[in-house]
């Protein structure tokens, strides 16, 4: 198993729970919201101010899409799965895995979408994006664990276990 890549909604524990599964792996950590904000020398929100929705998409799938890394787990953005040459990339590099989380139990999670980073075109409100990005995350993904109802430690463990069983 080369690199454990994790795909999520917002909020859902990608950068929380990957900085765990490292330790756990004996892996690095690497975050692409991290990798974009020092290539750009910009916070995600002022990306996204400066260069709209679609101009960030653009820089998030070149920043993902060109991504090297080896022995890591990456913990990607959540709008990652708007770029299929991006996610095709990510997918060829490791074993993709979308941490899924219900509605009701993300929409309790998530502060301020704005100051978060993340990306609303007019109109959309959090249960729109959700509905839009889930079948997405799942079309990607080689394994779901879905992360509702368990603290970050049985979430971690419960990966783990998953990984094992696929790369026996």
């Amino acid at each position: 198993m080369d690199n454990v890549i994790l795909i999520g909604m917002p909020g859902v524990g990608k950068s929380t729970l990957g900085v765990l599964l490292a330790k756990a792996l004996g892996y690095r950590f690497l975050d692409t919201d991290l990798v974009l904000q020092a290539q750009e020398g910009r916070l995600l929100r002022e990306i996204i101010a400066a260069e709209g929705i679609d101009g960030f998409l653009a820089l998030e799938g070149r920043v993902c899409g060109s991504l090297q890394a080896d022995r890591s787990v990456i913990a990607t953005g959540g709008s990652v799965v708007y770029s299929p040459e991006a996610m095709a990339h990510l997918r060829s590099m490791g074993t993709v895995i979308y941490l899924k989380l219900g509605y009701n139990a993300l929409a309790r999670r998530l502060g301020s979408l704005k100051k978060r980073g993340v990306i609303l075109r007019p109109g959309q409100t959090l249960k729109t994006l959700y509905q839009e990005r889930t079948p997405l995350y799942a079309q990607y993904a080689h394994l779901t664990v879905d992360c509702g109802g368990q603290d970050v430690e049985q979430s971690v463990a419960l990966i783990l276990q998953r990984l094992r069983e696929m790369h026996p």
